[in-house]
């Protein structure tokens, strides 16, 4: 049998089993959430079991609980009785009918469909002090004994929930789109010339951690010198729930001591690779949700779908590579009078798609561009 992930209530009552934590947003759908409940009814004393998966958007920490302030938005939530049984459930998957057998009479299948309108998991980086949960979008597969639901009179001890996080994710497509281009023309005080900086990338998007080349062209036409070329990748965050709250933050800033001089050219394509592993220290970096410590990476783009309301993605990330030219007059005063010449390409960061993952290409590909 495949790695399976259970956690058991605090009273023993009732434990809860998944297959898997990842779940793919292929576009069109999403993966079914399928699991297991074993309830041992000795302990019930009349009540109910339930279990729920919610998305939520976590905007502070569990101390705030403590005081009594609500640190949790949901975003969505489903609900479903498991015992007593009633209804009718839909048909077991192979997990499911491997997992009823070992549980016996006691164990009791559920399934939800996840909506695919919903946001990825993302979070907020925190600051190295910082403790507990960091902020951003989860999902929580809950089991709960209780006489109700969602009633909010009762008071459902701890010991009788038990919870597993999961992660809504998605892959990049198997076709991605030519990547684009930028180009400016910008003169200078007492001079007619002109220089001239063309940027661009080969592709539209690329993988968390594989090199990025960017090539860049530069015609100087004037008697000033370009002293060096700056490029910097910047990811843009905008937090939608709680607040209207947008912030750039630099993921990558490298300096390369290409001199041209005046009337003269160059073209050269430089390498970058943005990784979190420089950033560790950024605290509010938007991160790919994790579960409990494993690594991660920057957060993927935002894939916007044609019709989708983009206030529900509570969190929406962009990328934009920016190329800037130091031009200075030269001499020992140059660097006074140094100006900025820049561009800037937008891009798209995600993971690729595991070869096991079945995905349609035949769609529209939005994503959202700060």
């Amino acid at each position: 049998m495949a790695k399976i992930y259970k956690k058991t209530s605090g009273n023993g009552s009732i434990a809860l089993y998944l297959g898997k934590r990842d779940f793919v947003d292929h576009v069109e759908a999403v993966d079914i959430v399928d699991g297991v409940i074993k309830v041992d009814p000795a302990e019930l004393e009349g009540r109910k079991v339930w279990v729920y998966l919610a998305c939520s958007f976590r905007y502070g920490s569990d101390d705030l609980d403590l005081i009594g302030m609500n640190y949790r938005k949901d975003i969505w939530i489903q609900r479903q009785q498991i015992y007593p049984v009633v209804g009718t459930k839909p048909a077991n998957t192979p997990m499911q009918e491997a997992l009823l057998k070992k549980c016996e009479d006691q164990g009791h299948a559920f399934t939800f469909n996840i909506d695919t309108n919903l946001p990825c998991s993302v979070g907020l980086q925190p600051a190295p002090e910082d403790v507990g949960k960091a902020c951003g979008v989860d999902y929580e597969v809950k089991a709960y004994i209780a006489n109700e639901a969602d009633d909010p009179d009762e008071k459902i001890n701890k010991k009788d929930t038990c919870r597993l996080i999961i992660r809504k994710i998605q892959f990049a497509p198997g076709t991605i789109p030519a990547g684009p281009q930028a180009d400016i023309s910008k003169n200078f005080m007492m001079s007619d010339k002109l220089v001239h900086l063309e940027a661009s990338i080969e592709k539209e998007l690329y993988f968390h951690g594989d090199p990025i080349p960017v090539k860049v062209k530069i015609n100087n036409e004037t008697a000033k010198v370009v002293k060096k070329i700056k490029i910097t990748i910047d990811q843009t965050t905008e937090v939608l729930l709680y607040q209207a709250d947008k912030y750039t933050k630099t993921v990558l800033n490298e300096e390369f001591a290409e001199e041209v001089k005046g009337e003269s050219t160059l073209e050269k394509t430089f390498t970058v690779i943005p990784l979190l592993s420089n950033n560790k220290e950024k605290r509010g970096l938007a991160v790919d949700g994790r579960l409990k410590d494993e690594d991660t990476n920057l957060a993927s783009t935002t894939l916007i779908r044609p019709g989708m309301d983009k206030g529900m993605q509570g969190i929406l990330v962009a990328y934009k590579i920016k190329v800037n030219l130091l031009v200075s007059s030269g001499g020992l005063l140059g660097g006074l009078t140094a100006s900025d010449v820049g561009v800037e390409l937008p891009l798209v960061l995600m993971s690729p798609k595991p070869a096991d993952c079945e995905m349609g290409d035949s769609y529209v590909m939005i994503f959202w561009h700060a």
